[in-house]
This record gives structure tokens, C-alpha cells and sequence, in this order.
């Protein structure tokens, strides 16, 4: 999740909008708000890392947990990938003379030899390009204003947010699916209790802060974009790739679209993945350390205090489905349906436990917060994976089976799903 995240799959939250990507992002923002909530629930009666996995598995049962674990794997194994993928075509749309494998190892080698150096170094790093982004997106709206103010583009309009023509809930559900992906991440937050000073209200707060601001940047920067489409009628019919750096052509000519896509290549392939790959990494760490995936990944490095062989493990997976993907033409689309089931999956059954733990087991009567808001949240993303796209639910039923089957093998092993380190006083109201 960065400020300039919508940058490249705005054609494609356009496209399955219908034209209201503003919509589109304010839905999901909506949805994910409640989530967090959720998320701040759990992280008070259980401030470990290991985010929706550990929640699961402490709200409801460890083997519930597992399979929820299993199913986010999918999301956050694959989000790297993707990342990467989408940073290396922008870098080689730049540089034509070298090939997107090359730079597709740059940017894996580069993050991992961050990510090994400690969490410190990956904040300082983050922040920095954080503040790039959002120069650059301060930049693309104050000379896409300025543009639209001298008559360029389609002039202010309010379609962007809403067009009775084209509106529809399934169709608007289809374009969510994919306008979350640019919120992903968020969740990330959580799995770093364990390490907050502030304790777990600090990373409640912290989760429901990012949203919102997150979600503002994304709709100001697609409302812009949204008026500044060369071709909205095109672009309805055909998704698009390089949607947004056309739109900022419109507004600065080539030289703010090759900014705009220099910044998506260093957003995606440095800033984002770093983020992606640490949180993937610690949920390793975190399953394993559970003895539900080999112990080899709950080593912790002396030295920096990262789990070191979660993080080589995900820079050389993300290498390997990154270089297969480079060669197919239709990589990125197929990165991004295997990766929107297994986030919207984990999500629902975390609103499961905040049921289940507070308002059964413990009999809070708290309604609104342990009953009424999850209830909200999980219709919500029940109908966002209903519209999603048919080979993401096809692939997240295999994954789901494949899970199964692994918790079938660890039962036969005798190595029945548990989990250590909770406290005793960690469970309350």
C-alpha cells in the first residue's frame, strides 16, 4: 500500500467500474475500514504477530487458523511477485536495451539485502520513498488541475463517482475486487505487535489512520485521471496498462507520463515489495514457530532480529513465479486474479472470530463492535468474492483443497495444529 498505488491498475478499475473508479476505491476503502476494526479487536485479546492467522487460530480453533493462514499465504506469496513483475515492465518500457528478467533480479537482490539489515532500515528506506511518491503525486494533481482548468481532458465532472448508466452492484463489486489490491498491505501493520511500543491500541489506530488517508490519496488521484482519459469510451470497452500515464501525458505531455511511470516502478519494485516481503516473511515465521510449517523458517537472525530464511525463502520464490510470469503476456492479469481470493477469504473469516471469541465465547455485550460491524464486514467482502473474477475463484478453491490436504498430513504426523506464547491475560473484553 503506497500514495501512487492506483497508478498501475487504474485502466483496469476503470474498465470493470464502468467508468467510476472513484466509486470503486471508496467501496473498498468502506469494506477495509471495517476490517481493520476487526483487526483492532483481535490484536487486543491476541498482541502477537502473525496477523489474520494467529487471530483465526486463538479466535477459533488452531486448525481454523491454519487454513486461513494457507489461504493468505496465497495472497502475500504472490503479491511480491506481482510487484516485482509490474516494477521490472515499467523499468523496461524506460530502458528498452534491458530485459525485464534483469531487472526484475535488481529489484529482489536490492529488497532482500534491505530486509536481512533489520526493520529500522526498512522504515527509513519506506519513508523516504514515501515522501518521493508523494511529490510525484502532488506533482500529477497539481498539473492535472491545472490542466482541466485550462480545458483540457472531459472538464470536472461527478461520473467519475457515480454514473446511473453504467452503475450496477455487481459491476461495481468486480471493479472493488481489484481497487483493494492497491489497499493490500494494510494489514501488515498488525503483524509488527509484537515490536510496537505503543502496544496493540497504537496498532489498532495505525491500521484505521493508513486506510483513510490511504484512501483519499486513491480517490483524488483517480477523479483527476478519471477526467483526463484520452479515450473513455475505448478504455470502458478495453482495459488498459499505461491508462493513468496516458491520462498525465494529456495533462503535462511525455515528460510527466515517463515521471509518473518512473515513480510506479520505484513505488512497486522498492518501497512496496520491501513492505510485502516482510509481512510475508513474519507470517512464516509465525506458522512455523507454531510447528505448522518447517522449523527452519522460525530462525530469527541474531544479529538484526529478522526471521533471515523466511526472507531469502520469499525472495527466491518471488524470482522464480516472477521470471515464469515475465514470459507469459498476460502475467500481471493473472498475478492479480490468483492474488484478490486469498486476502478477501482470510478477511471474512477474521470478522469469523471477532464473532466467535467475543461475542459466543466470552458473551461481550458489546453488539455493535463484536457482532453488528463484523456481521457488515464480512457481507461485504462475501459479495466482492461473488463478482470477483471466475479463474481467481477457481485457483482459490485449488489452494483452499491443497490446505486441506496439508492439515490432513500434519494430523496424520501427529503434529495436530497449536499455538504457543499466548498468556493468559492476553483474552479479555
Amino acid at each position: 500500500m503506497v500514495p501512487i498505488a492506483p497508478f498501475a491498475i487504474f485502466g483496469l478499475v476503470y474498465s470493470r467500474s464502468g467508468g467510476m473508479p472513484v466509486l470503486a476505491y471508496l467501496v473498498g476503502m468502506i469494506a477495509l475500514l471495517f476490517t481493520a476494526a476487526s483487526y483492532a479487536q483481535m490484536v487486543k485479546a491476541f498482541p502477537l504477530s502473525g496477523s489474520v492467522y494467529n487471530y483465526a487460530g486463538r479466535g477459533i480453533a488452531p486448525p481454523v487458523g491454519f487454513m486461513t493462514g494457507w489461504m493468505v499465504l496465497l495472497d502475500y506469496i504472490l503479491v511480491p511477485c506481482l510487484l516485482y513483475l509490474v516494477a521490472s515492465l515499467a523499468m523496461h518500457d524506460i530502458v528498452p536495451d534491458v530485459p525485464v528478467w534483469a531487472w526484475l533480479i535488481v529489484f529482489v537482490a536490492v529488497n532482500t539485502g534491505i530486509n536481512l539489515r533489520g526493520i529500522r532500515m526498512t522504515v527509513r528506506l519506506t519513508r523516504m520513498m514515501i515522501g518521493f511518491e508523494l511529490l510525484v503525486l502532488g506533482l500529477f494533481l497539481l498539473v492535472g488541475v491545472w490542466a482541466l482548468l485550462q480545458g483540457k481532458g472531459h472538464g470536472f465532472s461527478l461520473s467519475p463517482l457515480f454514473n446511473l448508466e453504467t452503475f450496477s452492484w455487481p459491476v461495481m463489486f468486480a471493479a472493488v475486487s481489484v481497487a483493494v489490491l492497491s489497499f493490500i498491505g494494510f494489514d501488515g501493520i498488525s503483524m509488527l505487535v509484537e515490536e510496537s511500543t505503543g502496544g496493540s491500541a497504537q496498532v489498532g489506530r495505525a491500521m484505521r489512520v493508513a486506510l483513510v488517508l490511504a484512501g483519499l490519496l486513491f480517490v483524488t488521484q483517480v477523479w483527476v485521471a478519471s477526467l483526463l482519459v484520452p479515450d473513455p469510451n475505448g478504455l470502458l470497452s478495453q482495459d488498459s496498462g499505461t491508462a493513468f500515464y496516458d491520462a498525465a501525458a494529456v495533462a503535462g505531455g511525455e515528460w510527466l507520463r515517463n515521471v509518473t511511470l518512473t515513480a510506479t516502478a520505484l513505488s512497486w519494485g522498492v518501497a512496496n515489495t520491501m513492505v510485502a516481503q516482510v509481512a510475508v516473511s513474519r507470517l512464516l515465521y509465525a506458522m512455523a514457530r507454531d510447528r505448522q510449517l518447517p522449523s527452519f523458517l522460525a530462525k530469527v537472525s541474531v544479529r538484526h532480529s529478522v526471521p533471515a530464511n523466511a526472507i531469502v525463502l520469499v525472495s527466491l520464490v518471488s524470482v522464480g513465479i516472477g521470471l515464469w510470469m515475465s514470459g507469459r503476456s498476460d502475467g500481471v492479469d493473472l498475478l492479480t486474479s490468483l492474488i484478490n481470493m486469498g486476502a478477501m477469504a482470510a478477511f471474512v473469516v477474521l470478522h469469523v472470530s471477532v464473532i466467535v471469541h467475543y461475542a459466543l465465547r466470552l458473551g461481550s455485550d458489546r453488539l455493535w463492535s463484536h457482532l453488528v460491524a463484523p456481521l457488515i464486514g464480512m457481507g461485504i467482502l462475501v459479495f466482492v468474492v461473488i463478482n470477483a473474477n471466475v479463474l481467481a475463484q477457481m485457483v482459490g478453491l485449488v489452494w483452499l483443497g491443497a490446505g486441506v490436504v496439508a492439515l490432513a498430513v500434519l494430523y496424520a504426523m501427529g503434529r495436530r495444529p497449536t499455538l504457543d506464547g499466548m498468556p493468559a491475560e492476553a483474552v479479555r473484553r
